[in-house]
């Protein structure tokens, strides 16, 4: 068994930056790889990347990290990394099923920027930028400042409806990513939050501890304290995000009592293989990260060439357990499409296959389908067929 190793990601491609600029998020920012001749400079593109960037100001900007375009390998288009940041002509095409809206959010918000579908929690939608802009991403219809809505949160509407309705215990910031906020405007956020009585915890959803690890400062680690018990969900798909930077900063945040959880996404080329997961889980554990959730892609447009089968997910879960720690094993999940919520993908919610469709139930019976682009190989996952 190889030992479990932390590679830096700098200085990389940048090896004139010194040290302080390096570690400063600010410049992160301000020099991200997000223009075709940014990309050209420093990859070798395949004709699909190409066209895939020449495209890119339709539907979801690019914009990468240096701190995460050093882990792209320059000659490989299939390089797990660089399939999840570089557009490809694929996000073009837009299979039937898919949709703008996957989760079903914009029918779910009260008020704007505010979704309240599960009885006693809300997702708060508090910006539209984030570090880095993943290709698969399910809110690309209103993230990055390209794509065909703008999201409009009103926040005092937000918390004018918080304060209204005391069933709602639990927030959860996202966007966008709620971390590149400064630390003055986050606090701003959570002290507001702070002041309605009957929410008890706060989670924030964030991939900045992987894209942009120098923005966990002690300083915004020493704000968060202030305003606990505030929970974060990262979100890490691959081990060779695991870098030493991300390590440290993953350390400062549960060092700062923040319980940290890991959400990873199922795609194609990037972590459909038992092997790849389990390195993955076994690098979270060690940054103190459990592994909570293995998400099904979501049907959004453009996706068909990174998502898996539900099957192909099954298969793969079913040889982590039992063969590694029970800690190191994520629930794998499926947001019902159109609105359903999360499902969780076992015998008891998965209720037939229709022809080449999952029938799912979501935990109030509601009844939703996924697509799957191969029929076969169902027998002994609990599967019926219809």
């Amino acid at each position: 068994m190889s030992r479990i190793t932390f590679i830096p990601s700098a200085p990389g491609r940048w090896p004139e930056i010194a040290p302080e600029q390096w570690q400063d998020w600010t410049w992160q920012l301000k020099n991200r790889v997000s223009s075709l001749a940014d990309l050209e400079k420093h990859l070798k593109l395949a004709p699909e990347e190409r066209a895939g960037a020449l495209l890119t100001g339709s539907k979801l900007a690019t914009a990468i990290t240096p701190h995460y375009f050093n882990l792209i390998d320059a000659e490989d288009p299939g390089c797990p990394i660089r399939r999840q940041v570089v557009p490809r002509l694929e996000e073009s095409s837009y299979a039937p099923e898919e949709m703008s809206d996957p989760c079903g959010e914009d029918g779910a918000m009260p008020v704007p920027g505010l979704v309240h579908r599960y009885p006693d929690r809300v997702l708060f939608l508090v910006t539209d930028r984030c570090a880095s802009y993943c290709r698969y991403c399910t809110r690309s219809r209103v993230v990055s400042g390209v794509g065909e809505q703008d999201l409009e949160t009103d926040f005092e509407e937000a918390y004018r409806y918080l304060e209204a309705h005391e069933e709602v215990r639990d927030v959860l910031l996202s966007g966008g990513d709620p971390l590149l906020f400064s630390d003055r405007k986050l606090e701003g956020i959570l002290r507001r939050l702070r002041s309605i009585p009957h929410i008890e915890f706060i989670r924030i959803g964030s991939r900045v501890p992987i894209f942009l690890p120098q923005r966990i400062t002690p300083e915004f680690c020493a704000m968060i304290r202030k305003y606990h018990p505030v929970w974060m969900s990262i979100h890490c798909n691959h081990p060779r995000e695991l870098t030493l930077e991300v390590k440290e900063a993953l350390g400062r945040l549960a060092d700062a009592g923040i319980p940290l959880g890991n959400q990873a996404v199922l795609l194609r080329g990037v972590n459909n293989h038992p092997d790849v997961l389990k390195e993955l889980f076994h690098k979270l554990l060690m940054c103190r990260v459990r592994p909570y959730y293995l998400y099904q892609c979501d049907l959004i447009q453009g996706s068909a060439h990174l998502r898996t089968t539900i099957q192909e997910g099954l298969e793969i879960m079913d040889k982590l357990r039992g063969h590694t720690t029970g800690y190191a094993i994520p629930q794998y999940v499926v947001d019902g499409p159109g609105g359903g919520g999360k499902i969780p993908l076992n015998p008891d919610y998965i209720v037939a296959r229709t022809g080449d469709r999952l029938v799912l139930r979501n935990y109030r019976g509601d009844i939703y389908e996924y697509p799957e682009a191969s029929p076969q190989g169902v027998e002994g996952l609990g599967i019926k067929e219809s």
